[in-house]
């Protein structure tokens, strides 16, 4: 898994045109929106991942999910095991697209304060992941 390190004000002269599309990961786990909160949380497990894409019964991608954010649901007093991630996605996005420059990108993770974003082409289909590194 190739993560990205993006640092804001970063005048690194090989970052200069590139695109989400030289950076980002590859897709990885995709899951259905209908799935629990337990058992995304396995799949991650089982993946080895922090982070899930999440899609809708067309097979577009809706968003991302990360363990952070699952681990909260599941330790909030309102938690039942037949919380589905449809119920805790929220809107839709952010999202970015693979030929979104880096500069672009890392203003959007900071203004969406998201340390991941999905990358889907122009029909709405997951690409890949934009992940800062940690």
């Amino acid at each position: 898994m190739a993560l990205v390190q993006m640092k804001p004000g970063s005048t690194d002269p090989t970052a200069v045109g590139r695109t989400v599309a030289d950076v980002m990961e590859t897709a990885g786990p995709q899951v259905c929106n209908d799935m629990t909160v337990e058992v995304a949380l396995s799949v991650m497990a089982s993946a080895r991942t922090r982070h899930l894409l999440v899609c809708d019964d067309s097979g577009l991608c809706i968003g991302l999910v990360t363990h952070t954010r699952l681990a909260a649901v599941r330790e909030s007093s309102a938690y039942s095991d037949r919380v589905q991630l449809r119920d805790i996605l929220g809107d839709r996005g952010p999202f970015t697209s693979p030929v979104t420059t880096m500069a672009e990108a890392g203003h959007m993770m900071r203004h969406s304060d998201v340390d991941a974003l999905p990358v889907v082409d122009e029909h709405g289909s997951a690409l890949g992941v934009l992940a800062l590194a940690r």
